[in-house]
């Protein structure tokens, strides 16, 4: 069972427990496991790529209040998780296993076109057999509706369903995405060096900055930061730069 995480979630666990339950009560509906049969053993499997480290616990019981009894203790549920964090791979590592999750961190990785590109080659290979076809169909959807759009935003990705159309489309528009990719890189470098300035000119101006201040530059187009920044000689207060919008 895989359970993919960008953020920490302290609970986890919990929420792990209740999908192996109904994941289980789906089985036996379905017929998938007789009167008589036992249950299927279950691995959950975080797959992490946030950037701050995992915290949660990965037991339940170690989420229990530590003041239960010990006669108590025994008959709670009980569960734990693996978790694979992302950023605990170097690219190396990464890339000389033949592993699909290992693949499926690589294309997050991605930094061009031509980097999907050459996992996807490795992912043709490895789901050839005709028994993979739902696997290889999950990919195809996935890097059609999540990761394309989060790398090109606003490029037009034909109707695709196979790995091969996939690699071959990414073949032909390699150079043109490129292009496109280098250019948002500026952009949000451009963007972040001015965010960075006018914090610098905030605190001139006004000294230690609150918390509510970050999370606006952060947030903020560069439209944004070029009214603020025309507004930090003049205004009285810090409240006027933002035009008190917090």
């Amino acid at each position: 069972m895989l359970e993919f995480q960008s953020t920490v979630d302290r609970h986890m666990a919990v929420r792990l427990l209740t999908y192996v339950g109904l994941l289980y009560q789906d089985l036996l509906k379905a017929g998938e496991i007789g009167p008589s049969e036992p249950l299927p053993p279950v691995l959950p499997i975080v797959l992490y790529n946030g950037s701050d480290a995992w915290t949660a616990q990965t037991s339940l019981h170690a989420l229990l209040a530590p003041e239960v009894p010990d006669d108590l203790l025994s008959w709670q549920p009980e569960l734990r998780y693996l978790v694979l964090v992302e950023q605990g791979y170097a690219d190396a590592e990464l890339a000389a296993q033949r592993n699909l999750v290992a693949a499926l961190f690589r294309l997050e990785r991605s930094r061009t076109p031509a980097d999907i590109e050459r996992v996807l080659a490795n992912l043709i290979d490895w789901l050839a057999a005709p028994e993979q076809t739902d696997l290889r169909r999950a990919f195809v959807v996935w890097l059609k509706r999540v990761l394309l759009p989060a790398r090109v935003p606003g490029a037009e990705i034909p109707n695709i369903n196979k790995l091969q159309e996939m690699r071959d489309m990414l073949a032909e528009r390699v150079k043109t995405w490129t292009e496109e990719w280098k250019a948002e890189g500026l952009r949000e470098g451009r963007k972040a060096g001015e965010a960075k300035l006018l914090r610098r000119l905030l605190m001139r101006r006004f000294g230690e900055l609150p918390d509510w201040v970050d999370g606006r530059l952060g947030e903020a187009g560069e439209a944004e930061l070029e009214v603020w920044a025309d507004l930090v000689l003049d205004a009285g207060r810090l409240e006027d730069v933002f035009a008190d919008r917090r």
